[in-house]
């Protein structure tokens, strides 16, 4: 067993039982992160902030013209901020242990985004070793107006004792068995046309995926109520893009779902984040959830595959084009501390049978 890395699901339910992290329900403990949930607590506030370095993140609500709202089910207007406490609290680390956090993939498939809040710190989804206290969620839904009611999740935090991310030489050394084609083949590190040099995996844009090539949202659309499951018709959310030739046009500041070419396997040893493209690729953000958890595509592996990520994309040019197999998002792997017990595609997940662009799990299929 390694000693350092990102904590499996077990360190997790253990740091649960010896309340270093407080009314947290087990069974939001994944194989690699631990979802959180937000309670009824909820303010509008007049734009996005931080806390100071000797703030509360409740002194902040108030310094911003925090209004508290009030109901079980809260609707979240399009464009505007709001803050939620979560169920959770920090009760002080182990020694050496730190958390980040990311929007959970459901959150980030209807434009939503969500960054996680601590007391007396001026940055965004960290909680650093040492922190005791509540944590709050910043949101904002940028495309639809959402409805949410205690015990949602949100968002994810993930545990480490130490950055165990590859670097070049490493990914090199690790690369087989991380990517496949359409066929399922093996992708190898020498195959990847693209690369920053820098431990990551470049990904492509894949176009090819039958009737459905992409998704483009409809603004104006009715509220989302997030704890429903399969309830909407997509069609009244979203349409479909439109191939010219081997490209898309992508409008600035619409919102778009679309997928990567590679099937991306990640194995129980490893987590995965997709991170932040280098702006050299364009201006576009291709993605708002970031965390891929141990075990995604093992299932399909046994049949060689992997399984493809989708991206949420959104350009700040007018009239992107890019074009089937155009570099569009950036993974970078990292060594677990040890394997869960259970990987991701054992969970039965929400979105293990995903090839290529898929919506979030409110909807129904597309007919």
């Amino acid at each position: 067993m390694r000693k350092t890395g990102a904590l499996p699901s077990q360190m997790i339910r253990q740091l649960v039982e010896n309340e270093n992290i407080t009314d947290a329900d087990e069974v939001n403990v994944m194989p690699g992160s631990l979802d959180l949930s937000i309670t009824g607590e909820v303010y509008r506030v007049n734009g996005a902030f931080l806390p100071s370095f000797n703030e509360t993140v409740y002194q902040a609500v108030k310094r911003v013209g925090g209004l508290k709202l009030q109901g079980e089910k809260v609707t979240l207007e399009k464009g505007v901020c709001y803050v939620l406490r979560l169920n959770e609290r920090i009760r002080n680390f182990p020694s050496g242990v730190y958390a980040y956090c990311n929007p959970k993939s459901s959150s980030g498939r209807v434009d939503v985004h969500v960054r996680l809040l601590v007391d007396k710190l001026s940055r965004y989804d960290a909680v650093e070793n040492g922190y005791t206290g509540h944590m709050w969620l910043l949101v904002v839904p940028k495309t639809f107006p959402v409805i949410v009611s205690p015990g949602l999740s949100l968002n994810q935090m993930r545990f480490f004792n130490q950055d165990t991310r590859f670097d070049e030489l490493e990914l090199e050394m690790n690369f087989n068995g991380l990517l496949y084609d359409s066929d399922g083949m093996p992708i190898g590190y020498k195959d990847v046309r693209h690369s920053d040099g820098d431990g990551s995996i470049l990904l492509s844009l894949g176009l090819r995926f039958g009737e459905n090539p992409g998704f483009e949202a409809i603004e104006g659309a009715e509220p989302i109520d997030l704890t429903l499951k399969g309830h909407y018709d997509p069609k009244y959310y979203f349409r479909k893009v439109s191939v010219f030739g081997n490209s898309i046009t992508l409008k600035s500041g619409n919102f778009y779902i679309l997928s990567t070419k590679e099937y991306v396997s990640v194995p129980p040893c490893l987590a995965c984040e997709m991170v932040p493209m280098d702006e050299r690729s364009g201006d576009l953000r291709s993605h708002y959830a970031g965390f891929i958890d141990p075990g995604w595509g093992m299932t399909q592996q046994i049949s060689g595959f992997g399984r493809t990520l989708t991206l949420e994309v959104r350009s700040f040019d007018n009239g992107i084009i890019i074009t089937d197999g155009q570099p569009i998002a950036k993974i970078r792997y990292e060594r677990m501390q040890s394997n869960p017990e259970l990987h991701y595609d054992e969970k039965a997940p929400t979105y293990g049978n995903q090839v290529g662009p898929k919506l979030g799990k409110h909807f129904s299929e597309w007919k």
